[in-house]
């Protein structure tokens, strides 16, 4: 249980653009200026921003390799009743970004944490990637090697949410290969790099239409690599939809109309007549 603190300062976690400075928030920027410390993952790179905005705050380096340290040097900053903006990169503070560790440090120690709305790159691609929105399981990035990446990717199977993955430009299409392994090549996929910048991009298949088109490209940029959920029915187990119904949900997760009918009817043993004219409403 946490408790109110007292005469402390406050933990502020702001969000920063992820590709467009125009998406800063007004906000953000006042609460960079008015915060007695930055706590930055990379000082360099948000000296940048502040640059920008003209904020002249101090800036202190927080990330993976120094967080351990660091976090008890700024438990003693907000005790003594300063406040502390914490900011990734890009995006939002503790999504596949430093910050978690310090968040709970912080209500350990009865410290207010205070979160900002703002840029976060899974949902700005998943609202617009066609897939189904909700529900969706946001994961981050893969582990490197094959064989772990194959483990998590199987308990990603029977899931039925559309999943969000981030991935580097130069792994995307070895990733892409990994899940067609465990997905199968028809399962539907959207690609999104360059999120809010000029060069924004979107590539929307098959992974096996993905791993086609990026044998053959090269791009650039971090991307958001989303899953259509699965539309699978266990093994022994009867479908209660109609066959209209069915054909709708895998319409609704990105597949064509008529994939979507010859699928069902693979699925419930039937001509593709059938599905066909069931769904068309043809008697």
């Amino acid at each position: 249980m946490s408790f109110k603190g007292v005469e402390t300062g406050i933990l502020y976690l702001v969000p920063t653009p992820i590709g467009n400075l125009e998406d800063m928030t007004f906000r953000s920027v006042r609460t960079l200026q008015e915060v007695a410390l930055i706590a930055s993952e990379d000082t360099r790179n948000t000296q940048k921003l502040l640059n920008h905005f003209e904020i002249t705050t101090p800036q202190r380096s927080f990330h993976e390799h120094n967080y351990k340290e660091r976090i008890p040097q700024l438990i003693e900053i907000l005790q003594r009743g300063e406040s502390i903006a914490q900011v990734s990169d890009a995006g939002m503070p503790s999504i596949s970004d430093p910050g978690h560790e310090l968040v709970v440090a912080c209500l350990a120690a009865g410290i207010k944490v205070v979160a900002l709305p703002g840029p976060t790159a899974g949902l700005t691609a998943l609202i617009a990637s066609g897939l189904m929105p909700q529900p969706h399981y946001f994961h981050g990035f893969l582990p490197r090697k094959k064989k772990e990446q194959l483990t998590v990717l199987e308990t990603f199977k029977e899931q039925e949410a559309t999943i969000i993955f981030y991935e580097s430009p130069h792994r995307i299409q070895k990733t892409i290969q990994v899940m067609m392994e465990v997905f199968g090549e028809s399962r539907q996929a959207v690609v999104c790099r360059e999120l809010t910048k000029l060069h924004e991009e979107y590539l929307r298949g098959t992974l096996e239409e993905l791993n086609r088109y990026l044998k053959e490209h090269t791009i650039k940029g971090e991307c958001c690599l989303m899953i259509s959920g699965s539309t699978e029915v266990a093994e022994g187990i009867v479908d209660p939809r109609s066959l209209k119904e069915q054909v709708e949900a895998l319409i609704a997760s990105g597949s064509k109309p008529n994939d979507s009918i010859k699928e069902v009817a693979k699925r419930n043993q039937l001509k593709k007549q059938v599905v066909y004219n069931e769904y068309h409403e043809i008697e």
